[in-house]
């Protein structure tokens, strides 16, 4: 067995176990034979395509992932400030994982921002200052030391209210996606 093979095995046992999924629970989500997601995982039935989409889309990450050989050789993250209009942006973990941190700096503005929709969830924390969240009709204001959490189909959007902020945001690829080119927030 190859390096790689008994990476990607691994991977999909611990992600199983991590995740208290027994073989039958993971044979449900993925439509594969309980017996042949056993065979995978101990070695004894090659790993290919047709099982791999299907066993990374059940456990929730991606075959990227599932793939990497990239070693934790260096675990430390030098982050480098992004200028886009009134925000700065520093990215605070690797770009190949599923979910992605942020640390965001806005400036006041009187702008009002356009509020936008993804799939998915936002989570931020204010380190300093204070954020007015657009939440389609509401809005609510996130003093530093609070943080939000929302369902991203309802219309959202965010500015600094009354002096410069800082914030720390969590979201799924999809989210970076679209935080990352929309100069509003």
């Amino acid at each position: 067995m190859s390096e790689i093979e008994h990476i990607v095995r691994t991977r999909l046992r611990s992600l199983r176990q991590s995740q208290s999924l027994s073989l039958d629970d993971l044979a449900a989500r993925s439509h594969l034979s309980p017996s042949t997601i056993s065979r995978i995982e101990t070695g004894k039935r090659a790993i290919s395509l047709d099982v791999l989409l299907p066993l990374a889309r059940a456990l929730r990450t991606d075959v990227e992932t599932l793939l990497e050989t990239d070693t934790d050789d260096d675990v430390v993250i030098r982050p480098t400030a992004s200028h886009e209009g009134s925000r700065t942006t520093w990215m605070l973990s690797k770009s190949t994982g599923n979910l992605q941190a942020l640390k965001i700096r806005l400036e006041p503005t009187a702008a009002v921002p356009e509020q936008r929709v993804h799939p998915g969830h936002d989570w931020f924390f204010v380190l300093e200052g204070r954020v007015r969240l657009f939440l389609g009709e509401r809005e609510v204001v996130v003093q530093a030391g609070e943080a939000a959490e929302f369902g991203t189909m309802t219309p959202h959007a965010f500015v600094a209210e009354g002096g410069a902020a800082e914030l720390i945001m969590l979201f799924d690829r999809e989210g970076r996606t679209v935080h990352m080119h929309d100069d509003e927030g």
